[in-house]
């Protein structure tokens, strides 16, 4: 008998709840129709597991999220947490760096009947680094990665390593292999010399060991100049952190929107889908959030799990979710309001899982 896969739901802030939901029921038609074995236990983080628990992150949930194939995040409200030592960790930021989920993987792509503004046939991934880079909260053993010395002076450390550096590398070439054969390495080296100077050292290091991939090197500033002018000519790209976090962002939009863009965090044992966009609190329990973008990441969650467990049935799953969508945004009839249509959360994903499982879909 094949063993179940075990898939963590944490639902989230502000629009969380309603898209996490609406992924479940993705999921759920999926599953009838490919017959995946799909498990899941929902578990609260965020304000709700505040209020009652008093931290936005307790040991039990991250201890779920380990013992689970996969996880599903919906967005959070981080920024309205309070301090760390009151009980306001990042959901995100701790499942990132406490399962070592260090590539973060974000497609953009342009999809026929949206406007876009990538040119035609915009088909790429940036694979950004996920586990230091400046960002405060994953880049210390102990202390924060900000302080001030004085109430007129604020410094961040920012922390690139070899391994860091040269495991992203790994993943962009690696994926590069198997897609259109090209990497392209985004830096700051002319300014940043020592720290850009060690990542990039390892991506060409790592380059050495995939002659049949071209690799170019790109300045952060450049590339996104250059993502407005053609994105279409790119392929994978990969980069630090913050500078993978803003490109992203920037690629998502000229492909169409940022409510289309999907992510997973993945690492070599664990993995994540995580919308890019955030928890949206102003539309939250108004049945108008588009849940695409968590959908698609869900859907990138099955290909990994497919590919690490051997399950040609999760590729499968995978393609049938992705067409699936491309199908509904042909139509301004089949879109969500943020897209020019007028269905809501619900509506929408209805329409979604009829097609996945030939009408016999049920609603979120």
């Amino acid at each position: 008998m094949t063993p179940k896969i075990q898939l963590a739901l944490l639902p989230g802030d502000g629009i969380g709840p309603e898209i996490v939901a609406a992924t479940r029921a993705v999921l759920e038609a999926l599953d009838r129709r490919f017959s995946l074995g799909l498990s899941y236990e929902t578990h609260e983080i965020g304000h709700a597991s505040l209020a009652r628990d008093g931290t936005t992150f307790t040991d039990a949930v991250f201890e779920a999220c380990r013992a689970s194939d996969g996880v599903v995040l919906g967005p959070v409200s981080h920024n309205e947490y309070p301090p760390k030592a009151q009980g306001g960790l990042n959901p995100s930021g701790e499942l990132r760096i406490r399962l070592d989920l260090y590539a973060n993987i974000r497609p953009s792509r342009s999809r026929e009947g949206l406007p876009h503004y990538g040119r035609t046939g915009m088909d790429l991934v940036i694979v950004r680094e996920n586990t230091e880079g400046f960002y405060a909260d994953r880049n210390m053993h102990l202390g924060p990665g900000e302080f001030m010395p004085t109430p007129d002076v604020a410094l961040a450390v920012r922390k690139i390593t070899a391994q860091g550096s040269r495991r992203i590398a790994q993943a962009a070439f690696e994926l590069a292999r198997a897609r259109r054969k090209r990497v392209t390495a985004v830096h700051k080296q002319n300014v940043l010399r020592v720290t850009e100077g060690l990542f990039l050292r390892e991506v060409r290091d790592v380059a050495k060991a995939f002659p049949e991939v071209e690799l170019e090197e790109q300045l952060v500033d450049s590339m996104a100049a250059l993502l407005v002018r053609d994105a279409a000519r790119y392929d994978v790209v990969v980069a630090t952190n913050m500078y993978g976090d803003i490109l992203s962002d920037e690629a998502a939009e000229l492909s169409g929107s940022l409510g289309l863009a999907a992510s997973i965090n993945a690492g070599e044992s664990h993995a994540m889908a995580q919308a890019q966009h955030g928890s949206a609190p102003d539309l939250a329990g108004k049945d108008l959030a588009n849940p695409a973008s968590l959908v698609l990441s869900a859907g990138m969650l099955l290909g990994w799990l497919g590919r690490r467990h051997g399950r040609a049935a999760f590729a499968d799953a995978e393609r049938a979710v992705d067409l699936a969508v491309d199908g509904l945004l042909k139509d301004p009839a089949t879109r969500t309001r943020d897209l020019g249509g007028t269905l809501g959360t619900r509506a929408w994903t209805q329409i979604l899982c009829n097609g996945l499982d030939g009408g016999s879909g049920r609603r979120p």
